[in-house]
C-alpha cells in the first residue's frame, strides 16, 4: 500500500506541478515561438480548461474500463503529450497538446484518489487522504521557481522533457500495482450532463480569466453565461436516472460544508502563492531569487503541519480546528498586509511559516471531511464533484484576488497603473474576509461533525 500511495502522491503532484510551472518560462517560451506570451497563455489556460471538464467523467471512466485501465492509460498519454510539448515548433501546436495534457491529467488525479479511496480500510482513510493533498498545496507554490531555474540552466523544454523518464517509470509500475478496482456497475453515459457540466466550467473558468487579464465585461458576461448553464446542470443532474456526477453526496452536512463553505476557503488559501510572489518583486522591487527563496517558507509551513494534522484532529474534532484554524489562516493572510520592503526578515519568514502551516492543517481538514461522512458506494461521484469544484475554487481564488488588486490599482492611480505595494496590501486584506465569511459552514456543522471517522482512523 505504501508503494501504491506513492506512486499515485507523484503522479498527482506531476500532473499539478505542470498547471503552473510554465508561468516563468512563458516569456522565454513566446521568443522560440516568435508569438507573444498573452497568446502562448492560452497553453496554460486550455490546460486548466481541459481538466476542469473532463474531471467530471474520470468516475465514469474508471466504472466503466476499470481504474488501472484509465489511470495507466492516463499516465501514458500525459509522457507522450509532455514529450510532444517539448518538441513543440508553434503556438497552435504547442496549445492542442497542453490540451492533451490536461485531459490526462483529468483522469489521472481523481482516478487515483479513488483508488485509494476504494482500496484503503476506513481506520487508515485520514492518514491516506492527507498524504495525497500536499502535491495539491505545495505544486503551485513550487511550480514557478522551479520553472523558472530549469528555463535558465537547460531551457524551456525540459520543463516538459523531465515528465518523460518520471512518467515511464510511473507507468511501468502502475501496471503491477494499481488494482483494477471498479464499481458495482457502470452507469449509462450522460451526454447532456457532460455537455451541460463541461460548458458551465468552461464558460466560469474563462470568464474569471477574461476578468483578470483582458475585458472584464465579457469576463461578466462568460461567468453569466455560466451560473445559467450552473442551474441547468444542477436541475438535471437532479432528475437524471442516471446523471454523470450523481449529487447525493451534498445530503450529508459534512460533505456539504467542505464543497460549498470550504471552496470559498480554499479560493483565499489558494490566492496567495499568487498574491505573493506579486507583491515581493512588483511591491517591493525584490528580484525573482530573492522572491522565490521567501515563498518557499510557506512551503516549509504546509510540509510542517502534515505530522501534526491528524493528531489535532483526533484532540479536537472537524468544527473546532475549522473555526479556530480558520480564523489563524486568515489572520496570516491578513498579517500579508502589513509587511512592506523594511520588515526584517526574520518577521516575514516567521509569518510564512506560520502562514503555510494554518493553510496546511485548514486545506486538509476540508478535504478530509468530504470522506467523513460517504459510503464507498458513493465515492465515485463525490470523488469527481469534489475535484471539479477544487478545479473551479482555485481559478476563481486567483482571479478573485487579481481583480481586487486591479480594483485597488484603479483607486490609487487608473485602471493601466502599475500595481503597487498598496494594490497587493488591498488583494490580501479583501481574501482574509473571503476566508473569514467560508467559514459560515463551519459554524453550523454540529460539535460532533466526522467524529465517528476520527475515532476509526489510525
Amino acid at each position: 500500500m505504501n508503494l501504491v500511495m506513492a506512486l499515485i502522491t507523484t503522479t498527482l503532484f506531476m500532473e499539478m506541478l505542470d498547471g503552473s510551472v510554465i508561468l516563468t518560462a512563458l516569456p522565454t517560451m513566446a521568443r522560440s515561438f516568435h508569438s507573444s506570451t498573452i497568446e502562448l497563455n492560452f497553453g496554460v489556460s486550455i490546460y486548466l480548461l481541459a481538466l476542469g471538464v473532463f474531471i467530471p467523467i474520470s468516475g465514469w471512466a474508471a466504472d466503466r474500463f476499470g481504474a488501472r485501465v484509465i489511470f495507466t492509460s492516463a499516465i501514458g498519454l500525459f509522457t507522450v503529450s509532455s514529450a510532444l510539448c517539448g518538441a513543440a515548433d508553434g503556438v497552435l501546436e504547442f496549445v492542442i497538446l497542453r490540451g492533451f495534457q490536461g485531459l490526462a491529467g483529468a483522469m489521472m488525479v481523481p482516478v487515483g484518489r479513488l483508488v485509494v479511496m476504494r482500496i484503503t480500510p476506513r481506520g487508515q482513510l485520514l492518514r491516506r487522504m492527507s498524504a495525497l493533498l500536499w502535491p495539491a498545496l505545495s505544486a503551485p507554490l513550487l511550480g514557478p521557481p522551479l520553472g523558472g531555474f530549469i528555463t535558465l540552466h537547460w531551457g524551456w523544454r525540459w520543463i516538459f522533457y523531465l515528465n518523460v523518464p518520471i512518467g515511464i517509470v510511473a507507468l511501468a509500475v502502475s501496471l503491477i500495482l494499481i488494482p483494477d478496482v471498479r464499481g458495482d456497475g457502470p452507469r449509462k453515459f450522460d451526454g447532456l450532463g457532460f455537455f451541460l457540466v463541461g460548458g458551465c466550467t468552461v464558460a466560469l473558468l474563462s470568464g474569471l480569466e477574461w476578468m483578470v487579464a483582458s475585458d472584464p465585461s465579457i469576463g461578466v458576461a462568460l461567468i453569466g453565461v455560466g451560473i445559467v448553464l450552473a442551474r441547468a446542470s444542477w436541475r438535471h443532474l437532479r432528475r437524471a436516472e442516471q446523471p454523470i456526477v450523481d449529487l447525493s453526496a451534498l445530503n450529508a452536512q459534512t460533505y456539504l460544508a467542505s464543497i460549498r463553505g470550504g471552496s470559498i476557503n480554499r479560493m483565499a488559501i489558494g490566492s496567495v502563492p499568487f498574491l505573493l510572489p506579486l507583491q515581493f518583486q512588483e511591491g517591493f522591487g525584490m528580484n525573482p531569487a530573492r522572491s522565490g527563496f521567501l515563498v518557499l517558507f510557506v512551503f516549509l509551513g504546509n510540509l510542517g503541519m502534515k505530522a501534526f494534522t491528524t493528531p489535532l484532529l483526533k484532540r479536537f474534532g472537524f468544527k473546532r480546528i475549522l473555526l479556530v484554524n480558520g480564523v489563524l489562516a486568515a489572520a496570516s493572510i491578513a498579517g500579508c498586509a502589513l509587511l512592506t520592503l523594511h520588515t526584517e526578515e526574520w518577521v516575514i519568514i516567521a509569518l510564512l511559516l506560520f502562514g503555510g502551516a494554518s493553510r496546511s492543517l485548514q486545506f486538509t481538514t476540508l478535504s478530509t471531511l468530504t470522506v467523513a461522512d460517504i459510503p464507498k458506494s458513493m465515492m465515485k461521484d463525490s470523488n469527481s464533484l469534489f475535484h471539479a469544484v477544487l478545479q473551479i475554487s482555485s481559478a476563481a481564488g486567483i482571479a478573485f484576488a487579481a481583480f481586487g488588486v486591479r480594483l485597488a490599482t484603479l483607486g490609487l492611480g487608473g485602471w493601466d497603473a502599475h500595481a503597487g505595494a498598496d494594490a497587493y496590501r488591498a488583494g490580501f486584506i479583501l481574501m482574509a474576509l473571503v476566508a473569514l465569511f467560508g467559514l459560515f459552514d463551519a459554524i453550523r456543522l454540529p460539535s460532533g461533525a466526522g467524529i465517528e471517522f476520527v475515532r476509526q482512523s489510525r
